[in-house]
């Protein structure tokens, strides 16, 4: 699986045409494309393991329950967590953030309490906490952009006073790609009692994860930005949280005993996962899983990293190309604008041979008021990209500032 060569040839969607050119897929960012191994995964359970989990003795269900929970440890063992009640199934990243922020305000948050975010926040990890703010009284505070557009994190001890309760932040950036510091926020976090919610949407995908290391509060992340399907993530629970977060989505299966009177929750991962789950989501969630452990994380990181190094050099010798986080520290993404041209035209005109890329503001509107701009085109990479592609981009880049221009 170390051969690089072999690996697209695992994506059946790649081996395609738009308007007479081959498909260059460079929106990985927004959602990667699956290898066979996960399709076939979902496929194979739907044709021979189909059925309700968990509750039922008959073999059919045995076995849905069996794949089920394996698909849990196979998640746990991925980002090294030993406990694997601590992964829990989600519909994604957003629900996984309105699971914790609805739990957390049940008990632990307050009213007038504060959470600090920073200037890189998908809005995903800004609704939540800005409808509880809202509600209680809470007040949003934000990590600033220093000039190079990386986050000042001299600000961060300025920001924290007695009622700041929790630090969510992106792990890695979705608009600039720019890798955060952890460790520094972690460090202020623990020395002031403070949670830390970090969001991996773009971090899992493209990097090592390892969540005995990180040691954080809680960590999200969805399936299918790292070549699995679609309506399933993950929400990690410190072994603290697990015990103490409260439930806000109750439903069957969350439960251990229910009178009319009072309902005693489940003590483990169930007690977080009401109704019948994404069964077939998380059996491919674990297939895709096992096809990047083949390949092994470190790899995509290095190869996407030495794509954005060789896009980024590229890029650089185009005089009416503006690239926003300049920072050597990413993960497989890069926002751009050509000059005085709207990032749509761009987008557009990139399609027209056969380039997918993202155009418009990635979910980041606070993000791009900071940059004083409407929107960027992305590029993201993945593990099947290469350079070839990448120069053919560069090609027809140029033949589109001559267009617009």
């Amino acid at each position: 699986m170390k051969d690089l060569k072999n690996i697209r040839d695992q994506f059946p969607v790649l081996n395609q045409k738009i308007n007479g050119y081959d498909l260059v897929y460079f929106d990985n960012g927004a959602t990667s494309q699956k290898p066979l191994s996960v399709i076939e995964s979902i496929s194979n359970y739907y044709k021979a393991s189909n059925a309700n989990i968990h509750r039922g003795v008959h073999t059919l269900s045995r076995t849905a329950t069996e794949l089920f929970e394996k698909a849990r440890k196979t998640v746990a063992d991925h980002f090294k967590v030993k406990n694997d009640q601590q992964i829990i199934f989600t519909a994604g990243t957003t629900d996984s953030i309105n699971l914790v922020v609805n739990g957390l305000s049940k008990n632990y948050l307050q009213k007038g309490d504060e959470i600090i975010l920073s200037s890189y926040e998908h809005h995903s990890n800004i609704l939540a906490w800005q409808l509880w703010a809202e509600e209680n009284g809470g007040k949003l505070k934000v990590i600033p952009l220093l000039e190079d557009q990386s986050l000042d994190y001299s600000k961060l001890e300025e920001l924290i006073n007695q009622k700041t309760k929790l630090i969510a932040i992106a792990h890695v950036s979705n608009t600039l790609g720019v890798i955060t510091d952890l460790e520094k926020i972690k460090v202020l976090a623990k020395k002031n009692n403070i949670a830390v919610l970090v969001d991996g949407a773009q971090s899992a995908p493209h990097m090592p994860v390892d969540l005995e290391k990180l040691d954080v509060d809680f960590f999200v992340c969805s399936a299918h930005k790292m070549y699995g399907p679609t309506g399933i993530g993950v929400l990690y629970l410190s072994e603290k949280w697990l015990k103490d977060l409260q439930v806000s989505k109750p439903g069957g299966g969350t439960i251990k005993t229910v009178t009319f009177e009072k309902t005693e929750y489940a003590e483990n991962a169930l007690r977080f996962e009401p109704g019948t789950p994404h069964i077939a989501g998380a059996i491919g969630f674990a297939a895709a899983i096992d096809f990047m452990n083949a390949v092994g994380m470190q790899t995509i990181f290095e190869h996407e990293h030495e794509l954005v190094q060789y896009a980024q050099q590229k890029m650089s010798e185009i005089p009416e190309v503006i690239v926003y986080g300049k920072s050597n520290n990413k993960a497989g993404v890069i926002s751009f604008n050509v000059k005085n041209n709207h990032p749509f035209d761009v987008g557009t005109l990139m399609d027209k041979y056969g380039i997918a890329v993202r155009t418009g503001h990635h979910c980041t509107q606070p993000l791009m008021q900071c940059l004083n701009i409407q929107g960027t085109v992305r590029i993201s990479f993945a593990i099947y990209n290469t350079k070839s592609e990448v120069d053919f981009f560069i090609e027809k880049l140029k033949k589109v500032i001559t267009m617009l221009n």
